[in-house]
């Protein structure tokens, strides 16, 4: 019988938030800091409007 594949889905954490707006600060590029954050590059990005921050360093 075949597995279920898993929802990729994860909640964003206070330390994930509190990071996200740490590399909204310092302008980090946004590829660099998916695969820090082992995010998408549009999940970060949807998640820094939700909180009203920039997001990359070309704002």
């Amino acid at each position: 019988m075949a597995k279920k594949a898993k929802s990729g889905r994860r909640e964003y954490t206070k330390d994930d938030v509190k990071l996200l707006k740490a590399h909204s600060k310092g302008r980090t590029p946004v590829a660099k800091l998916s695969k820090l954050m082992k995010r998408s590059a549009g999940s970060l990005r949807q998640k820094a409007r939700a909180l009203g921050v920039g997001l990359g360093h070309q704002r």
